[in-house]
């Protein structure tokens, strides 16, 4: 990749503060293959090589022992702008649980979805997205136009600071923890671990952030295998890729697939692998 191509990249403004997704013809796919790494480094993540350091991604798949279902987690990332309450009201009327990641500043800026979410505890778990949807990234750059935290110290901030806003307005401790863009430096992981969070990796991307046509993301989501976490957006409720999260929810449904909060698999049910891109 050309110093250019590079640059373009690092610029995209993404998505009003969303950036899990590059714009101009970039996905986060055709990205990070571009940086992708021989270098193992003893790690069950893959190792993404990128002008800003080391970069992993956690892949997470569930560890179910039985074999008769279909079962995968769905998770949904609220990382700042508005609520999409088409899609949580789907999840409520076909009663499908789901896994949500709130930061800090979805919640002061949605009190009434956030109310919709409170009042449905038997079908929403919530995790910590952080505070300010800063990347768990070191260095002073951004990456998909998402600030990066720069630090440890900066690091353990947005953590610590996004489960207490989750605690003081939910009375919920949460136990996953799913940064900024979904990508760490190799020191960020230990450390968000020694604060008592589980990594919540994933091993399906239905919408790039947000950012894929409705069809495409419906697409995706059907191919979801058992034990699959699908990782998807419900910050953007003007873009077309929540109709499509929506539409890729009833088709599971419609071929019995079983859906999980991923609170119900544990860090001993749940496993990292290895998933090059």
């Amino acid at each position: 990749m050309s110093q250019t191509e590079r640059d373009d990249l690092a610029n995209a403004a993404l998505h009003n503060g969303c950036g899990c997704c590059a714009r101009a013809g970039w996905s986060r796919r055709t990205f990070l293959a571009f940086g992708a790494s021989a270098l193992a480094l003893g790690s069950t993540m893959p190792v993404i090589a990128t002008d800003r350091g080391a970069l992993i991604e956690p892949s997470l798949r569930l560890s179910l022992a039985s074999e008769q279902d279909r079962v995968v987690a769905l998770t949904l990332d609220a990382c700042s702008g508005a609520c999409d309450y088409k899609i949580l009201e789907a999840l409520i009327a076909s009663s499908v649980p789901a896994t949500l990641f709130l930061t800090a500043r979805w919640i002061r800026s949605n009190p009434d979805g956030l109310r919709i979410i409170l009042d449905h505890p038997d079908l929403f778990a919530i995790g910590n997205h952080g505070a300010q949807h800063v990347a768990a990234v070191l260095g002073t750059s951004s990456i998909f136009g998402v600030r990066t935290a720069g630090d440890l110290e900066a690091i353990t901030s947005e953590v610590l600071e996004g489960a207490d806003a989750i605690k003081r307005t939910t009375g919920r401790e949460p136990k996953w923890y799913r940064g900024a863009t979904a990508l760490y430096s190799p020191s960020a992981v230990p450390l968000i671990q020694s604060l008592g969070f589980s990594i919540a990796g994933f091993s399906l991307n239905a919408d790039e952030g947000a950012s894929l046509p409705a069809s495409t993301v419906t697409e995706r989501m059907k191919r979801a295998r058992h034990g699959d976490v699908i990782i998807a957006h419900m910050n953007q409720p003007h873009r077309p890729s929540g109709a499509g999260v929506i539409a890729g929810i009833r088709t599971l449904l419609d071929e019995r697939v079983r859906f999980t909060k991923l609170e119900n698999a544990t860090p001993v049910l749940a496993s990292l692998d290895r998933r090059y891109l």
